[in-house]
């Protein structure tokens, strides 16, 4: 990664193959094995699920966090599997360093597939920069239990099973993702995103000057997927038609609505990762590494 001892741990899905695989990047607070279900519904394809610095098995890579380190740790994970283009999938802030990769790397990216997310978000009303902010009230539940102890596994899975996203879509895929994200020993076992990672990724997702032009370099087929609910179950992260208004930077934008999904079972849920995996394999065939 930046430094040689620095390597992002890493969930691999599907077969043994040559062929270039899918590079799948999660959300601010979340690890690889959210991908699970997305994975499931791509048997033959190869998929790497990293953890971002700062989460998961990748919790204690040091500072600094930023969409431009990840970009920089991800280039590092494609390389390390042979180079070359390939389609990147991005759920939430993973769909804003999934742009950042592409800026950054265009060699490496074939295609982009933002689910909900890569695209600035709109100020709450109340904010007038950035710096007005409270990111751990925006993300709710998701960054509230970065502070909060767990006895044990279960008493974890009981906090995912009681969050609204999930209260209809409770899934063996949602339980594999909590207990992986478990930190720490019992009686006082923690989530394993670290709080300062998620403070300092979320203030680049309202559109810094340097994220534009970003988003104006891409040349590649760009995807977004948009769920109609949020990350409780209620507002939408992205309004009905607010992503159409994103062509005038990326003018090869194609928008797909995802029925009856939030921020998170567009992911987690059959219905929204059936939507994403067919996006992802609709996506012109990767070649080979021998082929180029």
């Amino acid at each position: 990664m930046s430094a040689a001892d620095e390597v992002l741990a890493a969930t691999v899905f599907g077969p043994v193959s040559d062929e270039r695989a899918l590079l799948a990047v999660h959300g601010i607070t979340a690890n690889g094995r959210s991908w699970d279900t997305v994975a499931a519904h791509l048997p033959e394809r190869r998929l790497i699920a990293p953890d971002l610095r700062g989460r998961g098995r990748s919790n204690r890579l040091p500072r600094p966090y930023g969409l431009r380190t990840h970009a920089a740790d991800l280039a590092d994970v494609v390389d390390a599997d042979g180079g070359g283009a390939r389609t990147v999938l991005g759920h939430s802030m993973g769909a804003f360093a999934a742009v950042a990769l592409a800026a950054a790397r265009p060699d490496l990216v074939e295609r982009l597939v933002l689910v909900d997310g890569g695209f600035p978000l709109a100020l709450p009303p109340d904010a007038a920069s950035v710096d007005d902010l409270d990111l751990g009230v925006l993300l709710g539940p998701a960054a509230q239990r970065l502070a909060m102890e767990f006895a044990d596994a279960e008493a974890y899975l009981d906090f995912w099973r009681a969050h609204p996203a999930f209260v209809r879509d409770w899934s063996p895929a949602v339980e594999t993702y909590a207990r992986y994200d478990l930190d720490g020993e019992a009686p006082r076992r923690r989530a394993s995103a670290v709080a300062a990672a998620m403070l300092e990724d979320g203030a680049e997702l309202y559109g810094p000057d340097w994220y534009l032009e970003a988003l104006r370099s891409l040349r590649m087929p760009v995807t977004v997927l948009r769920a109609p609910r949020g990350l409780i179950d209620t507002d939408p992260l992205y309004a009905a038609g607010a992503l159409e208004d994103f062509r005038a930077l990326v003018p090869q934008l194609e928008v797909l609505e995802v029925d009856d999904v939030n921020h998170y079972t567009i992911l987690f849920a059959d219905r929204g990762a059936s939507r994403v995996a067919a996006a992802s394999a609709s996506a012109s065939t990767n070649p080979t590494k021998e082929s180029t």
